[in-house]
């Protein structure tokens, strides 16, 4: 019998008023695994995150569809379930950590306080594990770190003691939005090698979100790339990286600076903007901006099809994308140092 997945999204759809921001996402998480969701601003990544924990408020929002985390079907929790679900089961890192943390508690009380309502232990063991927390992430004189004031901290510093923080009641679940967005290029690099140090150690199931195709090779087994509120193509890191089928994920590829740099060449950019939510067009949402667009391509939404194992990709003219981007490679690749 296989093992229950950690994260199982099925048709989840996430409205707000008449907008709907998340549209028909499916997506499952096997235990110990990481993925990132890419994509531009706006493209649901982050609503995905939040409706996982269910952060927003029932009267101002419409979650449908399957959300089950560790089997339990998240949609059907209690207030007092919920509470417990969130940081016992499933715990985020937040992109800005300064407003996450409370400003007039130190950052160890924070996390002790954390410890304390979902466990019985004594406030000094809930300080010991706080502690050992610290020494966990690297922060630098942990015990004196414990004292500090979130403004006190760089910013570097605050995001460790964010993921202190979030692993302080022993989740099986981490979900991380943007965590490296407002970091330098340097500590970018140590937050996400830390991460993907700590999903392997401890056998966690990450979902990270990120704008960022490098972030997420460096931390992600599995890739699904997200547009106007759809996932229109996931799979291994490297099925996405190395043979990518939609044509969204071919031009998120061919915009990378470090990979333009890389081969000499000018770098490409996505023409147009993602469609107003308000108003979808009827067929594809990236139609308007894809250079290999049909008139089938605006008329009708492509389903989801597996064109290898694990590797689903929803559009049209899967062959043709596939083939333009080997044909890109090739010219790069021809092009003399």
């Amino acid at each position: 019998m296989s093992e229950t997945p950690a994260v199982e999204l099925g048709d989840l759809k996430v409205g707000f008023g008449k907008i709907r921001v998340v549209d028909g996402v499916d997506l499952t998480l096997e235990r110990g695994q990481a993925m990132a969701l890419i994509g531009e601003s706006g493209s649901g990544k982050s609503v995905t995150l939040r409706a996982i924990l269910r952060l927003f408020p029932e009267g101002r929002s419409r979650i449908t569809g399957t959300l089950k985390v560790a089997g339990r079907d998240v949609l059907a929790l209690s207030k007092r379930e919920l509470a417990d679900f969130r940081g016992r089961t499933v715990s985020m890192i937040f992109q800005e950590p300064l407003l996450a943390f409370d400003p007039v508690y130190t950052v160890g009380q924070q996390i002790t306080e954390a410890i304390l309502r979902h466990e019985k232990v004594s406030k000094a063991e809930a300080r010991k594990r706080a502690l050992a927390l610290f020494e966990r992430v690297r922060i630098p004189s942990p015990e004196r770190r414990l004292d500090n004031y979130p403004h006190e901290m760089s910013g570097g510093m605050r995001q460790r003691a964010m993921i202190a923080l979030a692993l302080a009641c022993r989740p099986q679940v981490l979900l991380a939005d943007e965590p490296t967005t407002a970091l330098d290029a340097t500590v970018q690099i140590q937050i996400l090698l830390l991460l993907r140090e700590l999903q392997r150690d401890l056998g966690l199931s990450i979902i990270l979100v990120t704008h960022d195709l490098g972030a997420a090779v460096e931390v992600a087994d599995r890739i699904s790339v997200m547009y106007a509120g759809h996932v229109v193509e996931t799979g291994s890191a490297h099925q996405i990286v190395r043979d990518p089928h939609h044509p969204y994920t071919i031009g998120l590829l061919r915009s990378r600076a470090e990979g333009a740099m890389d081969k000499g060449a000018r770098l490409q950019t996505i023409p147009g903007s993602p469609p107003d939510l308000s108003n979808r067009p009827p067929g594809c949402p990236f139609a308007p901006r894809c250079f290999l667009a049909a008139e089938r391509c605006r008329q009708e939404m492509p389903p989801v099809a597996e064109i290898a194992p694990g590797h689903r990709v929803a559009c049209w003219r899967t062959e043709e994308a596939a083939a333009a981007f080997r044909a890109g490679e090739a010219a790069h690749e021809a092009v003399p140092a």
